[in-house]
């Protein structure tokens, strides 16, 4: 698929597809420059809601699988399901309690059974059909158990000073939203849809990880704009040149800047009994 016209209407392509492809070389390794700046707060997070032995997991939009890795080494849960559109780097490194489904979420009853947890990490952001997305994934939740949401917040403003990275940023933004139909705009309202999914006990907490000259956040946009720069030109607010800069800017100890931050909200499922 090719990249939409610049605008701002949602785009009908997909992750994975119009851009983000796994089969793209560098693509696992652009993923785990995100999961070495996100992991550590996602893992704190799941351990102080309880996952350890005895639960069993699901894990959706797995990626290359840390995630579900860590709960099952670290945290000791009895169980993953590791679930993704493209298992490729999934399936490179089996480990015992993992199980890997290649399946596409937003399909039907395309997963079966409930669980201690349902996680699912920078995936709805860039699906459409949210509300129904979240209740289908609550559904899945056992009594008793969490559904723990995280997705990225757009922390650029028009208050915003005026610099190369903040220009790329809403370029990104929007050549995504035109091309593949990511918003985030409307993740700050997680909290609310999971107390519209019948959840309880909802809570949620934003995490920015520093935007340092060759840390993993600043590598992993520098991956993430080289990926999506056709989507980003095509919007008209940037060209080559400044993405270029931008590239330069997030390597230099000029930056000074917020990168996006990780929002992850959760909720408990009504228990039979107590919890």
């Amino acid at each position: 698929m090719s990249a939409a016209a610049g605008g701002d209407a949602p785009g009908s392509g997909r992750y994975g597809e119009a851009v983000f492809r796994p089969g793209q070389a560098g693509e696992g390794e652009r993923i785990d420059f995100g999961a070495l700046a996100y992991d550590d707060i996602t893992m704190a997070r799941l351990r102080a809601l309880g996952a350890g032995p005895g639960w069993h997991c699901l894990d959706v939009g797995a990626g290359t699988g840390t995630v579900s890795r860590r709960l099952l080494e670290e945290a000791g849960v009895a169980s993953v399901l590791a679930v993704d559109r493209d298992v490729r780097f999934l399936s490179t490194r089996p480990l015992p309690g993992l199980d890997v489904l290649e399946a596409d979420i937003s399909a039907p009853d395309a997963v079966a059974g409930r669980f201690s947890l349902v996680h699912a990490r920078f995936v709805l952001m860039h699906l459409p059909e949210r509300d129904r997305l979240i209740s289908a994934l609550a559904e899945l939740v056992a009594p008793g158990g969490a559904l723990v949401l995280g997705d990225a917040v757009d922390l650029t403003s028009d208050r915003m000073p005026g610099t190369p990275y903040s220009a790329v940023m809403r370029a990104m933004w929007q050549g995504l939203r035109s091309t593949i139909g990511t918003d985030v705009s409307w993740v700050p309202s997680y909290p609310h849809l999971l107390r519209g999914a019948g959840l309880g006990s909802v809570g949620a907490e934003i995490h920015v990880p520093p935007l340092l000259p060759g840390s993993p956040i600043s590598r992993f946009w520098t991956d993430t704009w080289e990926r999506s720069r056709a989507a980003m030109l095509a919007t008209g607010l940037v060209d080559d040149t400044v993405v270029d800069e931008a590239v330069r800017y997030l390597d230099s100890d000029e930056c000074a800047a917020l990168s996006a931050g990780l929002l992850t909200a959760w909720g408990w499922k009504p228990a039979e009994g107590p919890r």
